[in-house]
Order: C-alpha cells, then structure tokens, then sequence
C-alpha cells in the first residue's frame, strides 16, 4: 500500500518524503502517449521483445538455452526465495555476524542496551546504524581493515526504547549524528569466526561532526562559505553515505546520498530556491531534528551548508591521523556509489549514478595519471565531468559539464550544482541509477536501475520529462533493470558507446507483459530492484536487492530481499543468499583469500516484523555477516 501526506514523517522513505514536500506535475497528454506507444508496440511472448526503437536486449535476454550450457559457471545451488527472518544460504554454505549496530569498538563503550538503544556517548565509541557499502584492506602485516558506510537510522527503533520513536533532545541528536557516517574497524578470524578487533589503532568513526576538508574547483567558492569557515575550505561531517568506492591507490570513498534530509528551517515562511528545490532541501527534515541542538542544520540561519555535503568523501583507513576529503571535482548529487577504473593512458576514471528518480549517470576523469606505487593522493582533486545521453538503438555518448556547455559562471558552479548542469545539456533522465559496477576482464560497465514509479507519467525534480524508452523502457517501472554499455574501442575514455540491457527484473509467474521482465528472469530467479552490484575476480557479476519485500500481489513469490549471482557472457541469473524480514541486502566485501564473503544487512524489521540478528524479543540491528564455504573453499 503506498503511502500518503498522513503517514508519519519518520515512516516515509526519502523518495515518500521528497514527494510529499517537492510534488512533480503529472506529466498528463505526454504521459498517456507514452502509455498508448508503450500498449501499441506490445510484447512478444513472456519475453522483451520491444520494438527495436525501444531498447536493446543483451546476451541475458537472447540465448537462454545457452545459459545453461556454458559461461564461467557457479559454485552452489540456487535457493529459493523465503520470508524467514534470517540469513539463507545455499546447501553447503554457513554465516555468522561479523558487527552489529551498537556493537562497541573500544573498551570504554558500553554493551548494546536493548531497552534504551544507548545514549550519545555509548554510540560515538560503537558501530554504526544501517550499515551500507563497504570495502575490506589489508595493511601489509595480515590485518584486515574494514571501512563501512552507515547511512542513515531508523528512528523508530532508534528511539524506540523510550516510547518516542524520535529524538527529543540534545543527547538524541548526538546519538544519531554518531550513529551515521563511516566505521572503520579492524577485524580478525579467531577459530571460524570473524569479529571486531576492539581497541585497535586502526579503529576510527567519521560521523556528522567528524573534520573535513574540501578539495577540487567548489574550495573557497562562496556558495561554500560559512560563519564557522568563511574560507569554505573545511567542514564537518558525513551522512548518508550510501554506495562506495575503492581506488587502486588504497583509499575508501564513502558516497554521500540523501544528504538533505537533515536540514530545516526555524523560519516557516523562508522562500526555498530552485537550486534547493532541485535537491529537496526545504523547511523540513526527515524527522532528524539535529537543527535542534545543532544549528549548522537550520537553513534559515546557515543556508550555505548543505551546499557542502553530496560529494564523494576520500578516505584513508590504513591512515589513523589522516582527515577525509570531499572531492567537489567529481560533482555534487544524490551520489550511490563510485566505480574506479584506470584507463589505458593510465588517467582515472569515476562512473556515478545520482539515485533519485529521473536523475542522471556520470563519469569522472581526472586530470592526472595513475603511478603504481607513486603518489596518487591528490587523482581525485582535478578532472573533467561528465553525464550520459542515451539513444534508442543502443549507441550513447558522455557530454562533458563545462561553464560553456551548461551556461554557468565557472566550474565550480557545475560541480556545486551538477543536477542543473546536467539538466543543461540534456542528459538523458534514468530510472534512479545505483551502484555502478565494471567488469575485470574486459571493458564493460553495468549499472543498477532500481526502479521509477514516475518514469513516463512526471518528471524529476528540476522538470525534465521522463519518457520510456532507451535503457528505461517501462511507464511506471516498479521492478527495475541493468544496463551494460562497452565503450568504444574498450576505451574508458572515449566519448561513445554501445549499451544494452544485461537484465529487466520482473514477475513472470504474475504478468505476461512487460512486467514478466526479459528472458533470463524465471520463477526460480526472480527479483525486483537491483540495487548493489560488483564483481568477483573470475569475472562474475553479484547483484543485492532493496526493493518490494511484501511477498504479494505483483511482487508475489520474490520474497524477502537477496542477493544473486549473474553469468555476463550468458545472462545466468542464480539467487545466492535471502536476507531477514525487511532488510536492504546491501554491500559486500571479499577475504583476501576469496573465502569469505563479507554481506550488509541494513534496515531489517524496519516495519516492526524482525528480530535479527539476536532473535527472541531483541532489537532489530542492522548487521554485516560472514558466508564461507563448509569445505573452506572459494565462496560462489
């Protein structure tokens, strides 16, 4: 059931809540064309066999027969879906919780507390809520660090142990702030099992009030000026980290995503601007209150401060004295995650999705080159952006955001406001890009389009239509789709490529339609709203859910939220892992040795039907758990 302007604000996810408070237009004469075009065109079976102006079906959805007869080939037996409130693995396989929100990372910090959820203090020296992305490092002596997105919390359980469901005071607010950011741990296996190393140096907590600097074209720009930095050169804190990246040089990048969820006004009557509008800063938050004992987050007092956040955040976890740095140069947007590659020439390259519906895809390239073993720590400060436009037929180009082609003042300016830039040139609108994932052993890039209800019928926030077709096919997409493009000559660098669509998630036991999805989605593997994605060093690409856990009606049968495993070359999709009652299955990281698999299980119970991970009557804890191999081999 869909929410309305009567559900809680806290209840509201933040699309919910951006609906509400920044409500689009329908798109009405447009959208009943699309609609009419889309029922014209028709299906052709169960498959997607659209027009051939619609969108171009990859490997996954051609052949199959052949996906059955050869590819790389998987390690385990699928598993059906479920609604268990645990960890289901495939036969032969075994999990245990590695960390816990709560779980205290040095030996002054308090036990979780079931009852009180924990105060400020006990949850500054604990890990953190709603874990997300995260990366595993090796620091050349056998210890392994693991540095991990927290992004956001519930507050409902949050604050649940006092009956409120919402912060009411100041030491609330510190214990959400803490709650939020990056936590870095060092983690070991003792006897089969993995845990945190408590009391480690290598230990740390990046949360909304921790010290950064800000790098690239926006530093010491006005828009970033504040009373506490009139130079507009340093900041404090992240939030809302969602995906994240890894770079060759050994740094994490935490990605900064619905960051204006947090900012109010104390003024009720302040005339929000269109460059807010278009990143859904307004009056109200999320139901955070954090303006309440912090009043960088009232707009009507600060309004340059949430031009500081929505970057991507660099961040050294081998480094314990080191500060994070906001990189402006790769763009300020809803950010899921980052994907880094190195181009033959050796330049970096950075793809990003900007997850809101009808936002846009982006590639990064830096100005400098990559030096195995050199100084690579300033890559990221400098470069060139740009955002894809999409055609029907399968070609594509990157269009580079200069104050030329935008018509903005500077450089700085695009980067601020890269939405509007985007907006500018006629960037193609997508159905909410996420995690960004390419391909090892040769050059393709895949992305996750979750999902877009508006696709077709309004368009996003800054007013672009959003028809169907290219790689968003679907009026009203509920389940979601992966796009594949190569860029031409497999050069990262080039300014065209061709794309595909590797999967379009469906149900094929409800609809014979397009929502039966392409041809590679059967009863056995079905899923809606690919989320995270990454690869595995034989080339084989792992894909996590966050979608419709409600088990019914269109969704009936796709169970709890999972995790699966997709063949490239064959379009085999098998399901690896179901996660418990209403999680997200989100972020995964591998043992140096590939032996474990290290999963995020964020959110679960967040509609107040999951024990997990303790069980019983305990509070739902958003976790990361361990999967190995009973035989100690290679996981997948």
């Amino acid at each position: 059931m869909s929410k309305t302007k009567h559900t809680p604000v806290n209840e509201l996810s933040c699309e919910e809540f951006d609906e509400i408070h920044h409500p689009r237009p329908m798109e009405t004469d447009f959208g009943r064309l699309v609609e009419r075009e889309i029922s014209r065109r028709g299906f052709l079976g169960a498959g997607i066999a659209f027009g051939a102006s619609a969108f171009v079906v990859g490997a996954g959805g051609l052949r199959p027969s052949t996906a059955r007869a050869a590819g790389h080939g998987f390690g385990f037996e699928a598993i059906p879906a479920n609604t268990l409130d645990t960890v289901t693995v495939p036969s032969g396989y075994n999990w245990h919780v590695v960390a816990k929100w709560g779980e205290p990372m040095w030996s002054n910090g308090a036990e979780f507390d079931h009852m009180t959820r924990g105060t400020g203090e006990s949850q500054e020296l604990s890990f953190g809520d709603n874990n997300d992305g995260m990366s595993l490092y090796n620091d050349g002596e056998g210890r392994s660090v693991l540095a991990v997105n927290n992004e956001y919390t519930n507050l409902k359980i949050m604050y649940g142990g006092s009956g409120s469901g919402a912060p009411q005071n100041a030491d609330d607010v510190r214990k959400g702030k803490a709650a939020h950011g990056v936590s870095v741990v060092e983690i070991a296996e003792n006897d089969g099992k993995w845990s945190i190393v408590v009391d480690s140096p290598y230990n740390r907590k990046f949360t909304a009030d921790a010290p950064m600097e800000i790098t690239g074209p926006a530093r010491g720009h006005d828009l970033l000026k504040t009373a506490a930095d009139p130079e507009g050169v340093h900041c404090l804190g992240t939030w809302n980290n969602c995906g994240n990246g890894r770079t060759p040089w050994g740094t994490y990048l935490a990605c900064e995503e619905n960051f204006h969820s947090y900012y109010s006004s104390s003024d009720p009557d302040i005339e929000i601007g269109p460059e807010f509008k278009r990143y859904g800063v307004g009056p109200k938050d999320r139901g955070y209150a954090w303006a309440m004992a912090d009043e960088r987050f009232d707009i009507a007092k600060h309004p340059n401060e949430p031009n500081r956040n929505g970057y991507i955040v660099e961040i050294d976890p081998l480094a314990p004295d080191s500060t994070p740095k906001k990189r402006t140069a790769m763009g300020r947007f809803k950010h899921e995650n980052a994907e880094i590659v190195i181009a033959g020439n050796g330049q970096v390259v950075g793809y990003m999705g900007d997850d809101e519906r009808g936002e846009f895809l982006y590639r990064f390239v830096s100005d400098g080159t990559y030096a195995e073993g050199g100084d690579n720590a300033d890559l990221l400060e400098s470069g060139r952006l740009f955002v894809a436009k999409f055609a029907d037929g399968g070609r594509g180009e990157w269009v580079e955001l200069t104050p030329e082609s935008s018509g903005m003042a500077s450089q700085a300016e695009v980067c601020i406001h890269a939405r509007i830039a985007a907006s500018a040139v006629g960037a193609t609108t997508m159905d909410r890009p996420e995690w960004v994932a390419a391909n090892p052993i040769k050059a393709e890039v895949y992305c996750c389009l979750t999902n877009n209800k508006n696709r077709g019928k309004k368009p996003n926030a800054g007013g672009d239509p959003t028809p169907a077709g290219g790689p968003n096919p679907r009026v009203g997409n509920l389940y979601g789709q992966i796009l594949r493009w190569r860029p031409d000559g497999g050069d990262h660098l080039a300014a065209g490529f061709d794309w595909d669509l590797y999967v379009v998630a469906g149900n094929p036991t409800v609809h014979s339609d397009a929502n039966a999805g392409s041809a590679n989605v059967t009863a056995d593997n079905m899923f809606n709203s690919p989320d995270g994605l990454g690869f595995d060093s034989m080339g084989r690409i792992w894909i996590q859910t966050d979608g419709n856990y409600s088990n019914k009606d269109g969704f009936a049968g796709q169970g709890n939220n999972q995790m699966l495993v997709g063949d490239p070359e064959t379009g085999e999709i098998q399901r690896f892992m179901v996660g418990p009652n209403e999680c997200e299955v989100t972020g995964f990281a591998w043992s140096a040795d590939r032996k474990t698999l290290f999963v995020g299980i964020q959110h679960p119970g967040e509609r107040g039907n999951s024990h997990f991970p303790d069980g019983g009557d305990t509070t739902p804890r958003s976790s990361i758990v361990a999967i190995s191999r009973d035989d100690g081999g290679i996981v997948g």
